[in-house]
């Protein structure tokens, strides 16, 4: 039988043979559940594989089995359609990307109420988020074609109803909401000229569309373009009016998967955990033919050929990726001095040696040249994406490395791009212009591991890297980038707590606390904003509410610059004591002995493992720190 990439999800692993029998064997041993239910997730899976899936996790939870590391997550349900048939498919889904996903439903028909009323089912639950998932059918469509006024006034009714909804959510604190576009109906009343022509069904929901992404790109809600997906497998196939006027569902159950695959893309990007690195195979992958057999001359890449063109279209996809701060790595059985001749004399080559952060060509198995490239990035395993047209390298890396993405390939590299893409490994909800500029941080960082190695000692290396560390409380300008790392940091974050745009800007009116976004920069560049804090005052005491610090630049004594800089402005406000909260995540380890290393005391330790530290500023002892520091629009622009 043909695949259709999209509705059998053919970028994943086929589902294998025994699926169904490793589901009823799963639940016999609860030690390291949650990852073998996420392996589970992880082929590619029909509705039925999904239903039965997410009944073996609420068999687990029923249990009360750990799921971790799955990350528990809670999510709303609101819409003028049917959605029982949704749940099981989210819920299954949402284990792919490490998610313990549990859903709340509104009730069929309720969509305003469930918004509106505080004591609604939603509402109780109290989630982290809310889908708003209306279908055409449930706006107030008014066609009116060839009248302007009326479009104008139905585009603007349409909008203020979703809004309403928004709004009665995020007064009730039911955490975010999550926004799908509308998918059009096929039938056109008016032929080619529905687009052109006011007060049409197409013309209507396009311009809704295009203001429900411009209302959410404003807010601390997510837009997931469900219309966008709908035209990309077909309106003729997406709609099913069989099924709608049968049971109210709003799609077809071929696509269910599919549409349970892209929300839960949008859940984990909203938690920051998007992929941030495409580590690229050479022979075959990036060009046709193998270098050290074919040589240069030998090698297929670039016009007039079909193949080289195919594959100057993946190097042409990975230079846009990067452009867009995904940092890009190579992972080749190769001489190194051999892969790299492609990139230093082909004149058709689109990818140099600069655009890679990582060269890694040697005849290392591919799992442990990943781990090397994710350790020199300073970067988890589960960041990484692998291309590779080696079904061999791929199975292997997926069975050494699962945290590793490694996308499914045809035969035909002129579907690599395609396939690589349709798996959504690199989803965005928001873009600020230090994710333009992420792909070179790390490419720097990459530097900085080489000159340690070379220096071999640490304050010499650090001395060697003229490190100059800005400290700045919050402003509108970095709100974007300070909410992302809110909600991206998991490792080095003692609280783990998470904040909407919104909030941030709130804390930026903190009256009488101390927030901080810190910058650093050093021979190889700038890192941008790699720390915040929030301390809020309690009576003559700072709470450090939050304190996360990016992954990239530990090991650099950045923790102790930090208290260095709390301490002189706790100091200056005539502050008593500095309240240090630990709260275990589950990924957090990293920094369970954060304060005590600091000089902190501990003063208490709750039953689920949260601590309290405390340091009396008067008397603190801070290390010196390795760097020039530079304060930025306090009470005035000092520098020390």
């Amino acid at each position: 039988m043909k695949t259709d990439l999209y509705a059998d999800l053919a970028w994943l692993p086929q589902r294998p043979d025994n699926f169904i029998k490793k589901c009823r064997k799963i639940l016999q041993d609860p030690d390291g559940l949650g990852l073998r239910i996420r392996g589970l997730a992880s082929y590619s899976l029909d509705d039925n594989d999904l239903h039965n899936l997410a009944k073996l996790i609420a068999k687990a939870t029923e249990k009360k089995y750990s799921l971790e590391p799955l990350i528990p997550f809670k999510l709303g349900i609101v819409s003028n359609a049917t959605t029982h048939f949704l749940v099981p498919a989210l819920v299954a889904t949402a284990a792919r990307y490490g998610i313990a996903l549990e859903c709340i439903e509104a009730d069929f028909g309720q969509t305003m109420q469930a918004a509106m009323d505080a004591s609604s089912s939603i509402h109780q639950a109290q989630p982290d988020a809310v889908l708003i998932a209306i279908d055409y059918r449930g706006l107030p469509l008014q066609l009116t074609p060839g009248d302007q006024a009326a479009h104008d006034a139905t585009v603007a009714a349409c909008l203020q109803y979703i809004d309403n909804i928004r709004n009665g959510l995020h007064a009730h604190n039911a955490g975010f909401c999550i926004v799908q576009t509308i998918v059009r109906p096929v039938e056109s009343l008016t032929g080619s000229f529905e687009l052109a022509l006011p007060g049409t069904t197409r013309s209507l929901l396009d311009a809704i569309n295009t203001g429900l992404a411009q209302s959410v790109h404003n807010s601390p809600d997510v837009l997931v373009d469900i219309a966008g997906l709908a035209e990309t497998v077909g309106l003729g196939a997406w709609h099913d009016p069989v099924y709608w006027y049968m049971a109210k569902l709003p799609f077809s159950n071929r696509y269910l998967p599919l549409y349970a695959d892209h929300l839960c893309r949008c859940i984990v990007a909203a938690r920051g955990k998007s992929r941030r690195c495409l580590i690229l195979d050479l022979d075959n992958t990036v060009w046709g033919g193998i270098i050290g057999d074919d040589g240069l001359e030998g090698i297929v890449i670039g016009q007039g050929d079909p193949v080289g063109e195919a594959h100057f279209d993946v190097q042409q996809t990975a230079l846009a990726l990067r452009e867009r701060g995904i940092v890009l790595a190579v992972s080749s059985k190769n001489y190194e001095e051999i892969a790299r001749i492609p990139f230093q004399q082909h004149p058709d080559m689109l990818l140099k040696e600069d655009h890679i952060a990582v060269f890694q060509a040697n005849w290392d198995d591919k799992a442990s040249n990943i781990s090397v490239i994710a350790n020199t990035l300073s970067l988890g395993l589960d960041s990484m994406v692998l291309l590779d047209d080696n079904p061999a390298e791929r199975d292997l890396v997926r069975q050494m490395l699962p945290q590793v993405a490694v996308p499914e390939l045809p035969d035909n590299p002129a579907l690599y791009t395609r396939y690589l893409l349709a798996g959504g490994y690199f989803e965005s909800i928001v873009f600020s212009a230090e994710d333009r500029k992420r792909a070179q941080f790390y490419q720097e960082n990459a530097k900085r591991v080489a000159l340690q190695e070379k220096v071999g000692d640490l304050d010499t290396y650090l001395e060697s890297l003229e490190m100059e560390i800005t400290f700045q409380p919050f402003n509108d300008t970095g709100c974007s980038r300070v909410t992302q790392l809110i909600n991206r940091s998991n490792q080095y974050n003692l609280t783990t707590r998470r904040y909407t745009e919104e909030e941030v800007k709130a804390f930026q009116d903190l009256s009488d606390g101390l927030t901080l976004q810190v910058r650093l920069t050093d021979i190889f560049g700038d890192n941008g904003i790699i720390c915040v804090v929030i301390c809020r005052p309690i009576d003559k005491d700072w709470e450090i509410d939050t304190w996360l610090i990016s992954c990239r630049v530990l090991g650099r004594k950045v923790e102790h610059a930090v208290l260095q800089e709390i301490v002189f402005q706790a100091r200056k406000q005539g502050i008593r004591r500095l309240i240090g909260i630990y709260r275990p995540s589950g990924r957090n380890k990293l920094v369970a002995d954060h304060y005590e290393k600091l000089g902190f005391t501990a003063y208490g330790c709750e039953e689920d493992g949260v601590s309290s530290w405390q340091l009396e500023v008067a008397s603190a002892l801070v290390d010196p720190v390795p760097m020039k520091v530079s304060r930025v629009n306090f009470d005035s622009f000092e520098k020390s």
